[in-house]
């Protein structure tokens, strides 16, 4: 008997009537999901890179409504494992444009015609997650409106207190002030020196206040792990393109490095400068 044969001594071979690992993982229609719609080699990268990025994005979906979810429900200790697990699955799509920028702007251009206007400005999961975070640019919502279930989520997601909105109504609750989160429905988060005020409380006093320190912290690490990823689509993208209009219509890097300005957290990093 071989080593090999030894080692897989025992194990399921048929599966003729049982569930296999491909069957549990729906492999088949995952793998037969790559179309590309031109001869250019890289291509495929092209696809399978934004592919994956969308499946780790459904899962920071997931966990960002868990997190929240719980977080509504008093229990923080979970939401830290939730709110950890997302910053680590930016960390991911991060290491996923060291692959794309192995692609050359030659190579890019030997297919970008078959994109047409497709983007990636018009991920529905994108925005779903800066919904979820608080970024709510709801002009942005007519992108989706040709896809009734994407429209939908994004809707219903508007109409719910945003993850940062439910922290700060957990820091006024703890501190015994009045809600300062504001309505659901109100649009993108603004700086707010009160909240800057409260977390500045709670940094002064991490001991006394350790669970909304460790919350504070938690949330820093998901927009720092969130900024990294963001900065590395603006370098991927002027490493290949340059300063090309984006095929959806956007101005490309100059959209890009525009949304580098933008604060989800922003009274979390304010309060740095003032302790």
């Amino acid at each position: 008997m071989s080593d090999f044969e030894d080692a897989s001594k025992g194990a399921k071979m048929d599966f003729a009537k049982d569930m296999s690992y491909g069957d549990y993982l729906g492999l088949d229609a995952i793998l037969s999901s790559q179309h590309p719609l031109s001869d250019a080699h890289d291509e495929m990268l092209f696809i399978v890179q934004h592919q994956t990025s969308e499946l780790w994005m459904r899962l920071a979906i997931h966990e960002l409504q868990a997190a929240r979810r719980v977080m509504l429900a008093g229990d923080l200790q979970s939401a830290f494992k939730m709110l950890t697990r997302v910053a680590r699955i930016f960390e991911q799509l991060n290491s996923a444009w060291d692959v794309l920028r192995t692609m050359t702007p030659s190579e890019y251009t030997a297919f970008r015609p078959s994109l047409g206007n497709s983007s990636g400005f018009q991920s529905h999961q994108y925005r779903l997650v800066e919904y979820l975070l608080g970024n709510r640019i709801g002009a942005l919502m007519k992108l989706h409106k040709h896809k009734p279930a994407a429209f939908e989520a994004l809707s219903a997601e508007l109409a719910q207190p945003s993850l940062y909105q439910v922290a700060i109504d957990i820091l006024c609750t703890r501190l015994n002030v009045p809600s300062l989160a504001g309505r659901p429905s109100e649009g993108d988060w603004q700086a707010d020196k009160d909240v800057q005020d409260l977390w500045q409380k709670v940094y002064e006093d991490p001991t006394t206040h350790w669970e909304l320190y460790e919350l504070a912290e938690k949330l820093v690490d998901l927009e720092d792990y969130f900024r990294r990823w963001r900065f590395n689509h603006v370098t991927t993208v002027e490493r290949i393109i340059g300063f090309k209009r984006g095929t959806g219509g956007t101005s490309g890097v100059g959209y890009l490095r525009k949304m580098l300005d933008v604060e989800l957290f922003p009274e979390l990093w304010h309060v740095r400068g003032a302790l």
